[in-house]
């Protein structure tokens, strides 16, 4: 958020830091001197809602204070915690009365989060399935098992009941499902076939980002497979398969062996220089991480059946494979 473009009177000022708190981590301090709590102040930091008090963006919670640090905090307008019903486009794959398998855009939040109120996967849920979505994700959840990022495009699985989804998390919990997606990366792997395992965890430096870490995180498995090179060996199109599901699993270690997604501003490390091919250029003008949720297999949660789902790339994935 611009500082400039706040209400100053929307703004609430801190006292300034005393001497004996020189070295206090600036969200445990904040917590101290207002009503907001820990998580809040740290929330409100990464929605880049807390600045020092010459304007400038206070960027990592972590940030030891020093004597005489004062700050301004924007709290931004309360909104209604249930989310309301819009009409949106929906692509659903598969409907039962117990689950919908949904092609989700490229774009489109999951679910309603700070500065994504509306327009969200959860949005055209509640007017297509109307009172039929589980409440086990709670208000602003329903119906939502696992998620994908806004910029990822592909299949979900979503539950129209509690059992449902019960059952159905207990499969991504145990990673007894499968799911498989294609991205597109730079360069060429090699090996062309492989497995990255190790622990993902937040990023010691940037609170925002996931990293592979030493110590702490979670254990993370993809098999990568290459499926075409493109563009002379500058990218190619490969599958990973998730054998856990943990936060940009897929861009962390695609990333992590030299060969982040295209388009993936996160992560990505495109090509330095200037490069006069048009293809180069096309692939560095990607809008968006190349990732697509290409397959999914699982048990469905009430018939106990196998079910498997498989859909193409989209139209702007397959455009660059083309």
């Amino acid at each position: 958020m611009d500082f400039k473009d706040i209400r100053k009177e929307n703004l609430l000022k801190t006292e300034p830091v005393p001497s004996e708190k020189t070295g206090v981590r600036v969200d445990k301090w904040l917590s101290e001197i207002t009503d907001f709590s820990r998580s809040r102040i740290s929330s409100l930091i990464d929605s880049e809602n807390v600045f020092y008090e010459n304007g400038d963006l206070l960027k990592s919670s972590d940030k030891k204070v020093v004597t005489g640090d004062s700050f301004l905090i924007n709290v931004p307008e309360p909104v209604p915690a249930v989310p309301v019903a819009q009409d949106l486009p929906l692509e659903v794959v598969y409907e039962d009365d117990d689950i919908l398998v949904i092609n989700k855009a490229a774009g489109m939040v999951v679910h309603p989060a700070c500065g994504n109120y509306e327009g969200t996967l959860v949005n055209a849920l509640l007017a297509y399935c109307k009172d039929s979505l589980s409440g086990i994700g709670g208000v602003i959840r329903p119906g939502i098992v696992h998620r994908l990022d806004k910029d990822t495009s592909g299949l979900m699985v979503v539950a129209k009941n509690d059992l449902a989804h019960q059952k159905l998390s207990e499969q991504f919990s145990v990673h007894s499902l499968d799911r498989c997606y294609l991205a597109i990366v730079w360069g060429v792997l090699n090996p062309p076939n492989g497995i990255v395992d190790n622990f993902i965890g937040r990023n010691p430096n940037d609170r925002k980002k996931m990293a592979v870490v030493q110590n702490g995180g979670k254990h993370a498995v993809t098999h990568y497979k290459l499926i075409k090179v493109l563009y002379n060996g500058a990218a190619s199109l490969v599958e990973c398969s998730l054998k856990t599901g943990r936060t940009h699993q897929v861009r962390v270690h695609m990333t992590s062996i030299g060969h982040p997604l295209i388009g993936d501003a996160t992560y990505g490390r495109s090509p330095r220089g200037e490069n006069k091919n048009e293809s180069i250029k096309k692939l560095k003008a990607f809008p968006r991480q190349a990732l697509h949720s290409y397959k999914i297999r699982f048990i469905h949660p009430i018939t106990n059946k196998e079910m498997f789902f498989e859909i193409p790339l989209p139209k702007d994935m397959n455009d660059i494979v083309k």
